[in-house]
């Protein structure tokens, strides 16, 4: 286990980071440990032995693939905290493209990255709150930066790795310090700026943007003309019968 604050590299001023050989999920590590937290931090495991993605899905985590989350209180709503997905994927592609050629990276709605077409990256968020904000917002980021998940069959984006398609080769804890600071820098635009400045960044490595998707959610399948991201990080549609603003559903295309 680490607590060291300068790993190599860059690390962020005002992060912590905290490197264990095996948990379940750091999700779980990182809702476990929150209350003992006085500081923004990053989790990452080595090995995980019950990963999950959206929706309760699992994830898997081959060896040398970055399993971290940054768990942290910041002052927003929980719709504000939500909205903290467009920062952690630029903040992935930023840091992908370090050890890759930019251009076969880009973002998938609402919280994927892929590389080449193939899914390379997720993220998934989780937040407590018991009044107007939130008590805390965790932040999982899986990286297949070696080994795609073998288990993965049918997956309408097939998954890749960083090494695989090309990329260089990169230790998932020099990686975590690359993403740790890519992400800092998101934090200070988001002061500055606001989310319209995520969101322009987000949009202009959007996959599919001006051309037709299809958003499935729980309830309904709507088929549109990807037109942007909303200032709430909606999916706008152009659909037959209007605009139609989406909040959370799986993409296809």
């Amino acid at each position: 286990m680490s607590t060291d604050r300068s790993p190599g590299g860059h690390w962020p001023e005002g992060y912590d980071r905290l490197i264990l050989d095996e948990v379940d999920s750091t999700m779980a590590e990182a809702a476990r440990r929150v209350g003992l937290l006085d500081r923004p931090t990053w989790i990452m495991a080595r090995r995980q032995t019950a990963g999950k993605g959206r929706q309760g899905r699992p994830w898997s985590d081959p060896p040398g693939n970055l399993a971290a989350t940054l768990i942290f209180r910041p002052e927003a709503t929980p719709a504000e905290a939500a909205r903290r997905s467009f920062l952690a994927a630029n903040a992935l592609l930023e840091s992908l493209a370090i050890y890759t050629d930019r251009g076969g990276l880009a973002q998938k709605w609402p919280n994927d990255v892929l590389l080449n077409g193939g899914k390379v990256a997720g993220i998934l968020l989780e937040s407590s709150s018991g009044g107007p904000f939130v008590n805390w917002l965790s932040i999982g980021v899986g990286v297949n930066l070696r080994h795609p998940p073998a288990a993965v069959r049918n997956a309408t984006f097939r998954p890749v790795s960083l090494l695989d398609e090309g990329g260089e080769p990169v230790a998932p804890e020099v990686f975590l310090t690359t993403l740790a600071s890519a992400y800092a820098t998101q934090e200070r635009k988001l002061s500055q700026f606001g989310f319209g400045r995520i969101r322009a960044d987000w949009l202009r490595n959007a996959a599919r943007l001006g051309e037709e998707i299809t958003a499935r959610t729980p309830r309904e399948e709507v088929t549109g003309l990807f037109d942007t991201v909303d200032e709430d990080g909606n999916l706008v549609l152009i659909t037959a019968t209007g605009p139609r603003r989406i909040a959370a559903a799986d993409v296809y295309f």
